[in-house]
């Protein structure tokens, strides 16, 4: 039968803070911690996976049915760029670039004249609280609303009647065209809304990411002949890099449903798949119910989705930061993630501890389709959980 590995990236769900992240001020953070306990959290499958087995969680049943390991964060950085590049084999040791006072006014006046639109805010703000602020003046005058986070990322947000999608997608463009070193942020993201006044986000959001420096897991395996298919967001996140299909979803349960139709069609190769909800819907808004919720509504996905693989099927759960909805701040935060690996040829409970790196998934993957790893990093941890 054709060998299938479905990559599945809860984006932002941690396990708590790693020893460095004092350096990023997210001491304490523990983004399963935070919804744990909540009424509304019930992961009976992930449990018996391991969840809570896995190094520092605490808990945990007898005979977990997957492998797991508490995975550290190699690269200097908690954003989605680093984090998926990492999980694909590049670590990067160095951040990329942040703007914690808003975008140098040069950047900003080039951007003006090649949009042909003036800029307004241009300073870090939350998504949802900058059209508010904002947007009655973007409506009336036609002026770009240009702000950042505490990650690396250049968004623009218009209302659709005011910019039409097309229209705000090419002013993306224009941006990631001008944001190269020193200032090549990891994602430029347009930020459309609808409505009247307070606005309200629409699900054309589209990220335009740099390429990744060198190959990733997903460059070898294309070109060793496997199907390298994209679920959500991924295709985004690697410019399309490496990747032969990309399937774009508009929430956590959009991309289930894909995921789920994914399982049912033949290919051989990797699915690589980002629900993306659980960061930018709960998350970032410190939703801790909303984000207890999420995890329920995956696992009872996920029920459905381990009775129907296939004999030759790899499932990998994992994440690429943490985003811990119960402190104050509301950025990603510097943690460790899950990782739970099952299928018919994985053996169940082997308890790999605490790997060095996020890149350890990477070569995994690799080493289970026989492709070597070539500049990728990560040390594979397949023999040790192969039946």
């Amino acid at each position: 039968m054709a060998k299938r590995f479905f990559l599945i990236v809860l984006d932002s769900f941690g396990v708590g803070e790693l020893p460095d992240a004092y350096l990023w001020h997210d001491e304490g953070s523990n983004t399963l911690g935070a919804i744990r306990n909540h009424p509304n959290f019930h992961c009976p499958n992930m449990e018996q996976l391991g969840l809570f087995n896995i190094e520092g969680v605490g808990g945990g049943v007898e005979r977990p049915k997957a492998s797991y390991a508490r995975m550290r964060e190699k690269s200097m950085g908690k954003d989605t760029t680093i984090g998926h590049w990492e999980i694909a084999g590049i670590v990067s040791p160095d951040p990329l670039p942040t703007y914690p006072d808003g975008f140098p006014k040069e950047l900003i006046e080039r951007f003006e004249r090649e949009t042909g639109r003036k800029v307004i805010c241009n300073k870090p703000y939350s998504g949802t609280e900058v059209i508010k602020d904002y947007g009655r003046e973007h409506v009336e005058t036609g002026a770009l609303i240009v702000y950042t986070s505490a990650d690396s990322v250049f968004q623009i947000a218009a209302h659709e009647d005011v910019v039409p999608v097309p229209e705000l997608y090419r002013y993306c463009e224009i941006a990631r065209n001008m944001l190269v070193p020193p200032h090549g942020v990891g994602r430029v993201i347009a930020r459309p809304f609808t409505g009247e006044y307070p606005y309200t986000r629409t699900s054309n959001r589209h990220d335009f990411s740099l390429q990744p420096p060198k190959d990733t897991m997903l460059n070898l395996l294309q070109r060793a002949g496997y199907e390298t298919i994209s679920v959500g967001k991924i295709f985004d996140i690697f410019a399309g890099s490496g990747l032969s299909e990309s399937n774009r979803t508009t929430s956590n349960d959009h991309g289930m449903q894909v995921t789920k139709a994914m399982q049912a069609r033949d290919f051989e190769g990797l699915c690589f798949v980002n629900l993306v909800d659980f960061d930018m819907k709960y998350g970032h808004r410190n939703d801790v119910a909303g984000y207890a919720q999420a995890a329920t509504d995956f696992d009872n996905f996920l029920g459905g989705f381990l009775k129907d693989m296939r004999e030759d099927d790899v499932l990998l759960i994992t994440a690429d930061h943490g985003c811990d909805p119960s402190t104050p701040s509301t950025d990603h935060s510097r943690e460790h993630t899950p990782m739970l690996i099952c299928g018919a040829h994985v053996r169940e409970g082997v308890n790999l501890g605490t790997r060095k790196g996020f890149s350890d998934i990477s070569a995994t993957v690799l080493d289970y389709f026989n492709v070597p790893q070539g500049t990728t990093d990560g040390e594979s941890f397949w023999e040790e959980v192969r039946k």
